[in-house]
């Protein structure tokens, strides 16, 4: 029986000889991979190559599921914010009036990846109620093209955004702002702006009082907090303005934003400044970016660590496999062809457990929102408490850009995990190894 292994192969790759079929070294790499059945120190050797395809398989699905959850983080959390904020903003230098407004509007909706444009005022200013005061970024907008360029706006283009009149000095304001100042729908809130108006007994703040005619809820704290819209006419005359200070833009494709934001600053008349959404957020998508890649990163050592067990694994399948290569060997196999058979076999392990990391790693992360709430109700706890998070749910996002480099990286540690175990077995000497046979 020590033997029968090498037999049946020898058999089996004359067939393939002659019927031009798969190289006896693949064949016999991958009966070395399922061998196990007969000796039990075969069936050794054989569980510790099971147990490396699967340290690869956990290692790939893990990798995959911490980045597509990262990924769809990411995206939540950038849905968000370009539902407050738009793709690309052009506004004149020193928050001054943009001219030429509608020469400018034209050309930036001549652009053919442009869906939308409307016009704005950004201004800091202060809402007080009695003593208590909150600063917030004052924007005024034209609600009637606001909701082609943010989807807050399209959301609640029929309810509060619908409300600002021009003239009438209506607010809409950020639920968690209206929270602190303790106001609603229906109460008065007074605007202060931040330059005053100079008069006989010095400089006098300006002041103007505001109908809260409705609240906005983004799903982002900093937004929610610190923001508050008002009609671009009446935002022109509290901060004594000739017209608004810039245009929102909305585009195709988000990703584009900066090359499309490049080209209209080639194309663009006037003295005017371009900006995309990363830009406005460029130091937290930075993180973002930096901490997914520490964490492909430090995941991938995992995959790492597990591949380097085909190592071990081979070097016993060498040691317990000498009198066969020394066999292989006298029927004429070169080192090269001995090299090859080893080498096969830690490839089928590699392969075998990326294969199934892919298919564990995907299935999970298509069905986290499955399977994360079945855990909740088991475990009776709440991964995300909705009060913190603002989400209920566990995103998840697979993005081909992370399961391709996976899938490379594994194969490739695996490979280079059995260049050493399979340049040993080429090197062993027949006649020594049959010594003791």
């Amino acid at each position: 029986m020590q033997h029968r292994i090498v037999r049946d192969a020898t058999i089996e790759a004359r067939e393939c000889k002659r019927n031009m079929q798969i190289p006896y070294e693949c064949l016999l790499g991958w009966r070395y991979t399922r061998a196990g059945r007969g000796a039990r120190r075969n069936g050794f050797i054989s569980f510790i190559s099971g147990v490396s395809m699967l340290g690869i398989a956990l290692g790939v699905a893990a990798l995959i599921i911490v980045l597509s959850v990262m990924n769809g983080f990411q995206k939540e959390v950038r849905d968000r914010m370009l539902g407050v904020l738009s793709h690309i903003e052009v506004f004149a230098p020193g928050a001054q009036a943009i001219p030429h407004l509608d020469l400018t509007l034209s050309e930036v909706r001549a652009h053919p990846e442009v869906l939308g444009a409307a016009p704005f005022i950004a201004a800091q200013g202060l809402l007080a109620l009695g003593e208590d005061m909150q600063g917030a970024l004052i924007r005024g907008i034209d609600p009637a093209l606001e909701s082609q360029v943010t989807e807050l706006a399209a959301d609640q283009a029929q309810a509060a955004m619908a409300r600002l009149v021009p003239g009438a000095f209506g607010v809409v304001l950020g639920a968690e702002l209206a929270r602190k100042l303790g106001v609603g729908p229906g109460d008065v809130v007074t605007l202060i702006a931040p330059s005053g108006q100079l008069t006989p007994a010095g400089v006098v703040p300006r002041l103007r009082l505001m109908n809260v005619v409705g609240l906005f809820d983004s799903g982002h704290f900093e937004y929610d907090s610190g923001m508050a819209f008002v009609h671009v006419e009446d935002a022109a005359r509290i901060f004594r303005l000739e017209g608004p200070t810039g245009i929102r833009l909305k585009i195709r494709d988000l990703h584009q934003a900066h090359e499309v934001a490049q080209q209209l600053a080639g194309s663009l008349s006037g003295d005017l400044f371009i900006r995309d959404w990363t830009r406005q957020n460029r130091t937290w998508f930075a993180a973002v970016q930096l901490e997914k890649r520490m964490m492909f990163i430090i995941l991938t050592l995992i995959v790492a660590v597990a591949a380097f067990n085909l190592v071990s694994t081979l070097v016993m399948t060498v040691t317990d496999k000498r009198a066969d290569i020394a066999i292989l060997r006298t029927l004429g196999a070169s080192p090269a062809s001995i090299m090859l058979v080893f080498m096969v076999q830690g490839a089928m392990v590699g392969v075998i457990g990326t294969g199934l990391g892919l298919l564990l790693g995907l299935g999970v992360a298509f069905n986290i929102d499955t399977l994360v709430p079945v855990l909740e109700n088991l475990l009776g706890v709440s991964f995300l408490p909705q009060d913190i998070y603002l989400i209920s749910r566990m995103p998840s996002d697979p993005q081909q850009a992370d399961i391709v480099p996976i899938g490379l990286i594994s194969l490739a540690l695996a490979f280079v995990a059995t260049l050493y175990p399979s340049w040993r077995a080429s090197r062993v000497n027949p006649a020594e190894a049959l010594r003791y046979e």
